[in-house]
């Protein structure tokens, strides 16, 4: 129930700013695939749970996308390095943490 929530609010945030962002929506279909349950030799519940993970895995992809286009849209900054932080693989194209010169390039609007 909580990702029916989250899906929720990520939707209408998706279609209210994006438009209004003038950012490029992204493509639900391409992230969530449901079809597992078509498999004949699985047993009810394991088409229940495939269901469900086919929803939860490819919603949080789906949403991940979102906030990355979002980000790479108001602050597309990479993170300080160390700590073991593992850096999406959106922020190859960020600018480098420190680089005012490059941020005031691509966000001075």
């Amino acid at each position: 129930i909580p990702l029916i929530f989250l899906d929720l609010f990520a939707e209408l945030y998706h279609h209210i700013c994006f438009p209004v962002y003038g950012l490029k929506r992204v493509r639900r279909a391409d992230y969530i695939r449901i079809d597992r349950q078509r498999l004949s030799y699985l047993r009810f519940f394991d088409k229940v749970n495939c269901m469900y993970c086919g929803y939860a895995n490819g919603f949080l992809a789906y949403a991940s996308e979102i906030a990355a286009r979002t980000e790479a849209y108001w602050c597309g900054i990479k993170h300080q390095q160390g700590g073991g932080f593992h850096a999406p693989k959106h922020h190859d194209a960020f600018i480098r943490y420190g680089d005012e010169r490059a941020f005031r390039r691509r966000y001075d609007r």
